[in-house]
Order: structure tokens, then C-alpha cells, then sequence
């Protein structure tokens, strides 16, 4: 029963946190990247305090929640494409055998997500200044900016497995503790 309950808990404290950086990017536009990666790095405590499953559930609860909080609908949106479900996708890829099979399967999947956001941005919610914006570049714009995004995303993995390292190994010790042998 404890359990159950320190779950909910820590899924709720980790939700308010998430939705609070998700509200904040009405008030700081500039932030509208920075932001819903904090929220998803905050799943990571999730991830490690209370299993996977607790984090989906997180995640969809501040996925929802921010569709209606959060004033720019563009953060909202790569959260729940990317930012959020990323962390979490991140062990199960994690678990694959061959280094250049899971370096493969996480670009293919960053990539297949920024084109959906792409899509979704310019043709469902008619923000079609990111397609002027590729007029400069011609025809190849799109497949020019995933190849500049490609790296930057790779920067990001990388800060995850060390965010998580080091929430492992200094802050958590901090915050809970040390177990007495």
C-alpha cells in the first residue's frame, strides 16, 4: 500500500513539475524547446524511482494536461512527439544488442517524429511559416535541417545517459539518502 502510494505521489509531484516548465513556455516563447526537454528529463526520475510503467503513465497525464495548459501548442506538441516519450523509448532501445542497430533505430526514430511534427504543425494546426521559411532553401530544406538536427540530437542521447548518471550516483544519494548496509 505504501508503494502504491509513494508512486502516485512521486508521479504527481514529477507531473506538476513537468506541466509547470510546459506553462512556462507562454511566458518565455524562446524557451519553447528548453522546456518540454526538462519535462522529459524529469521522467527520468520516474523511470528509475518507480519503473517504466509509471512513467508512461506520467507521461500521458502531462501530455493531455499541457495540451490544455500550456498557451504555445508547438511545445505541446513536441512533448508529446518527442521530449516526453523519448527518455522512456530510450531504455527499451537501449537494450539492443548491436551499437550501430540501436544508433540506427534512434535516429530513424528522431527523424520519423520531426517529420510528423513538421506535418502536423504546418497541416493540422496551419503554422505555415516554418514552409516559408524552407523557401529560402529550396526543395531540400526539410531534409537539410533534419541532416543540421541529426547531430544536435545525438548531443541530446548523450546528456540523457548523463543526466541519469548523474542522478544516480550524486543526486540521489543526496536527496535520499544513503542505505545502511
Amino acid at each position: 500500500m505504501e508503494r502504491i502510494s509513494y508512486r502516485v505521489a512521486l508521479g504527481g509531484i514529477v507531473s506538476a513539475f513537468c506541466l509547470m516548465g510546459m506553462f512556462l513556455t507562454g511566458v518565455f516563447p524562446l524557451l519553447y524547446l528548453v522546456l518540454p526537454m526538462l519535462a522529459g528529463l524529469l521522467l527520468l526520475i520516474v523511470v528509475e524511482e518507480v519503473g517504466t510503467e509509471w512513467a508512461w503513465l506520467t507521461y500521458f497525464a502531462v501530455g493531455l494536461l499541457s495540451l490544455f495548459v500550456t498557451f504555445d501548442k508547438e511545445a505541446a506538441l513536441i512533448f508529446i512527439m518527442f521530449f516526453g516519450c523519448y527518455p522512456i523509448l530510450k531504455l527499451y532501445i537501449n537494450r539492443i544488442p548491436t551499437k550501430w542497430l540501436r544508433l540506427i533505430v534512434k535516429l530513424l526514430f528522431f527523424n520519423l517524429c520531426m517529420v510528423a511534427y513538421f506535418n502536423l504543425t504546418v497541416y493540422v494546426f496551419g503554422l505555415t511559416e516554418l514552409m516559408e521559411a524552407f523557401e529560402d532553401w529550396g526543395k531540400y530544406g526539410g531534409a537539410i535541417l533534419l541532416a543540421i538536427l541529426n547531430p544536435f540530437f545525438l548531443m541530446y542521447d548523450l546528456s540523457l545517459t548523463n543526466m541519469m548518471v548523474l542522478y544516480r550516483k550524486w543526486l540521489k544519494p543526496r536527496i535520499l539518502g544513503r542505505k545502511k548496509k
